[in-house]
């Protein structure tokens, strides 16, 4: 398929992460186009007849009781952007501004709107064409959607603000013009379309779900490793333990563990060595496991949030009513976010403790201190471990709920708001260090494993040493650790890892 057909009713995570990952193109289906344009007309017609309807004939937030003039409608919509331009601090990422626009498309292609045809395809032309808003990070309470960077992105549809189109920021005028497309004036309710909405911290939120997934596949495969590394016994994955718990998660894992490590001779079984491990080794499927449900839940969720109309009004053409209520509260989507980002600081604390015992000569089960030889003189993975525990010990000060907090705006009326784009940010934070943390983690193994000496890694995990070892070679005396970390980061990005281990053992992790 060469376009990812939009009607706001199926868009999922995979659709979504090949348009804004990978630039797939999309377009409106046939239905979308006739209930953008029913809806248009109800709104069309109340404007007509002077009806007094919330952010149609009338301003918004505190100011709903205050009536505009039918003259003062396309004003009204206008200022409603340029004020709400309040965002602050860095910049969301491409893939996150195009997630905002996808979602923003596919919400007011279910015709709840009121929007104009022309409007939405003014958006749908920017994400195809590679115009991207230039929308500050901070200043969403979450509630009456994400109102200050959403209006950021429509700027640029106004031909103010800033973009990046093809590497340049951009004046937003002077960046429409050169991807060939016409800026907008817009009209009745059509400002108030474009921003009410949780899109914001429903794209951030989903980049993070679907990075996550990739990460509990990682943590699995790094656990193996250091099993390896540490003559784990393989017995506390055997299934029937997790099937007498039965939580869905612990036995995949437990089964992930079991293929990973599968033929291999440096694992060991109980009372061989000694009679039990480490939670940290033993209890890795019900800790991974439970992340993995977290992880399940949450996917679940945002994908609802992806389909769902998120405007204040609604506008229901059959019905002939304009019904104003809160869709925009992200209170859902936050505490799914917070509960997102708890789910994977669990697989990097759990990692950090893993690394612990990598480099701990009084838990290492016989390796050199800080895997290195002519210690002392060398440092080896000391300051490694250092950092991970930095890391984990801020993933548990993002970790705190932000959802729990509220603070009043727009004079009381607006009198509990969700945080939710807060929540979906720390989530997303507390994934890109606790990628670091099993980068480190699996970079540890490998080094301990040829420490060792190894007699043979298991189906899966072998796969995974090699691939590290092709980019970074064993240590062997002192060098900047910082930039074997960071190969080990990119090698798990791009997703090779996974798929040639799963190649390997012949299913999904």
């Amino acid at each position: 398929m060469t376009e990812i057909l939009i009607d706001g009713q199926n868009l999922d995570l995979d659709m979504f992460i090949e348009v804004v990952r990978n630039n797939k193109k999309v377009k409106l289906s046939e239905q979308s186009i006739k209930n953008i344009n029913n809806s248009r007309a109800l709104v069309d017609r109340y404007v007509d007849e002077e009806k007094v309807v919330y952010g149609i004939t009338t301003g918004f937030g505190k100011f709903s009781d205050v009536i505009i003039s039918k003259q003062d409608t396309k004003k009204l919509q206008r200022n409603l952007i340029i004020s709400h331009s309040c965002g602050v601090g860095e910049h969301f990422s491409e893939d996150v501004v195009r997630g905002i626009m996808l979602l923003r498309i596919n919400a007011l292609s279910k015709g709840y709107s009121g929007i104009r045809l022309s409007t939405v395809n003014t958006l749908l032309e920017m994400l195809n064409e590679g115009v991207h808003p230039v929308i500050p990070e901070q200043g969403s309470l979450g509630a009456s959607g994400d109102l200050a960077p959403l209006a950021h992105m429509v700027l640029v549809m106004l031909g103010e603000g800033k973009a990046i189109y093809k590497g340049e920021e951009l004046p937003g005028k002077l960046a429409m013009e050169k991807a060939g497309i016409q800026t907008i004036d817009l009209t009745s309710k059509e400002g108030l379309a474009l921003i009410n909405g949780t899109q914001v911290m429903t794209s951030v939120g989903a980049l993070t779900i679907y990075d996550a997934l990739n990460l509990s596949k990682l943590a699995d495969i790094s656990a193996a490793l250091t099993n390896e590394a540490l003559n784990g016994i393989i017995d506390a994955y055997d299934e029937k333990i997790h099937k007498a718990r039965n939580h869905i998660g612990q036995i995949n894992t437990g089964k992930n563990l079991l293929d990973l490590l599968n033929n291999s001779k440096m694992t060991t079984r109980q009372g061989e060595k000694r009679v039990q491990d480490a939670y940290s080794l033993r209890c890795t499927p019900q800790v991974h496991g439970a992340s993995k449900d977290c992880f399940s839940y949450a996917k679940e969720k945002i994908e609802l949030e992806m389909n769902a109309a998120t405007d204040n009004p609604l506008i229901f053409t059959e019905e002939e009513q304009v019904i104003s209520g809160g869709n925009f509260h992200g209170q859902p989507m936050a505490i799914t976010f917070d509960f997102l980002g708890i789910g994977i600081a669990e697989l990097a604390n759990i990692s950090e403790r893993r690394l612990e015992r990598l480099v701990n000569p009084a838990l290492s089960e016989g390796l050199p201190a800080f895997l290195v030889k002519k210690g002392g003189l060398n440092s080896g993975f000391m300051i490694v471990q250092y950092s991970a525990a930095s890391l984990v010990s801020e993933n548990k000060v993002l970790a705190h709920p932000a959802s729990v907090d509220s603070i009043t705006s727009s004079a009381n009326q607006e009198d509990h708001v969700s945080m939710g784009t807060i929540s979906a940010r720390h989530a997303r934070d507390i994934l890109n260090n606790s990628r670091k943390v099993i980068a480190m983690e699996m970079l540890a193994a490998c080094q301990a494993i040829d420490l060792r000496g190894d007699t043979g890694l298991g189906a899966g995990s072998e796969i995974a040493y090699n691939i590290i070892r092709e980019e970074i070679p064993t240590l062997t005396e002192d060098r900047i650790m910082n930039e074997d970390i960071e190969r080990t980061e990119k090698i798990l990005k791009n997703e090779k890892l996974i798929s040639k281990v799963e190649e390997k053992i012949g299913r999904v992790l």
